[in-house]
């Protein structure tokens, strides 16, 4: 399976963890945590991977990248 970026923030509006994957449009979930948050993007991941892969529609390659952080 790929490897695909997600991101994980805070989200004071929603009062929770946003979870999103940049390179599957629209493909994002909500948590409490950010292990919930993770856990449930996981979920949406392959079901968008499932319903691209069942309509025959093209699975994108990764591009996006962890930025990484000097403190």
């Amino acid at each position: 399976m790929l490897k695909y970026c997600i991101n994980i923030f805070y989200s004071e509006d929603d009062e929770g963890y946003i979870a999103t994957i940049p390179d599957l449009k629209g493909c994002s979930a909500f948590g409490d945590t950010p292990e919930e948050a993770l856990k449930e993007v996981l979920i949406a991941q392959e079901l968008w991977l499932e319903v691209v892969t069942d309509k025959g529609w093209e699975i994108p390659e990764p591009k996006y990248k962890p930025m990484a952080y000097n403190y």
